[in-house]
């Protein structure tokens, strides 16, 4: 089976070419960020420091290899946290036949959706003082109601059909139906909306970390730098713009990527369609005598 992109191949390399790069300092960089040197003074660039020194005087380049992992396996975190129980409340929603058991389920969601994401993380951080992992627990919670009415809706669509009507008839297992069949009819706005829902994470794991939530004050992380690098951002810009465009790349690459795999179509599938219709006779056609 071939397939083709619409709009050529360089459109894959260009998002995978975006996401690799902060995707492989984030993996890698603590592999080859070594040992720290002396601390020298705080903005200045030169010296051993070709991006400069952060605002307590440390190796800027250093700090971006050691500052990606958290933001990137948090944002991760929290999707797969999710989507683990969004997934299973949206495909009970959308295949129940009894009303009440779809309200249990959805409407006290509805109360979590109606307050804003960060306001619940900073509330519940003010209280508890989560770490990284405590972070990853919370995104994921305000991100559940929304990713399962995403589930929800993608799903009653594909569980309307007569297919899984006949599914029923038969005495096929809920499991059988809920992944065999209605998962499957929903994986492509599934999957978009988790390329979506990644970048709205990982913007807000970046923003609780700006906020000192989840994250020490001084800690290697991107969005800390961002945050303590800000006061002399015009004398050494690198300690800001590097964790800026690096947090930039990350969510610009996935969105593109993900663009680009859904936009993927078998080529044998095309093809089909154009025969099936360059074989249908035209309605207005008169025969030929």
């Amino acid at each position: 089976m071939s397939f083709r992109t619409r709009g050529g191949p360089g459109r894959f390399a260009l998002a995978l070419l975006i996401i690799a790069v902060p995707f492989l300092l984030a993996l890698l960089g603590p592999l080859f960020a070594g040992e720290p040197g002396p601390r020298a003074a705080s903005f200045t660039v030169g010296g051993g420091h070709w991006a400069g020194t952060d605002f307590v005087g440390r190796d800027v380049w250093r700090q971006v290899l050691l500052g990606g992992q958290p933001v990137v396996t948090t944002a991760l975190a929290a999707t797969g946290l999710a989507y683990a129980v969004a997934l299973p409340l949206g495909l009970i929603s959308a295949l129940t036949r009894r009303s009440w058991l779809e309200e249990l389920l959805m409407r006290p969601l509805d109360v979590l959706l109606a307050v804003p994401s960060l306001l619940i993380v900073l509330l519940v951080a003010a209280v508890l003082a989560p770490g990284p992992g405590g972070l990853a627990l919370l995104v994921a919670l305000v991100n559940i109601p929304d990713a399962a009415r995403t589930v929800r809706a993608a799903a009653a669509e594909a569980a309307s059909r007569p297919a899984v009507e006949a599914l029923r008839m038969q005495g096929e297992t809920w499991w059988r139906m809920a992944v065999g069949y209605v998962g499957r009819a929903s994986l492509r706005p599934l999957a978009a909306d988790a390329g979506v829902r990644l970048t709205g994470v990982l913007y807000l794991v970046a923003t609780a970390a700006f906020l000192g939530v989840g994250a020490e004050p001084d800690a290697a992380d991107w969005a800390v730098m961002v945050d303590r690098n800000r006061p002399g951002m015009f004398v050494q810009p690198w300690a800001v713009a590097l964790p800026a465009l690096l947090i930039v790349a990350l969510t610009t690459g996935t969105n593109l990527l993900v663009d680009a795999a859904l936009s993927r179509r078998p080529e044998h599938t095309r093809h089909t369609r154009h025969t099936r219709t360059s074989r249908t006779p035209k309605r207005n056609e008169k025969s030929s005598p």
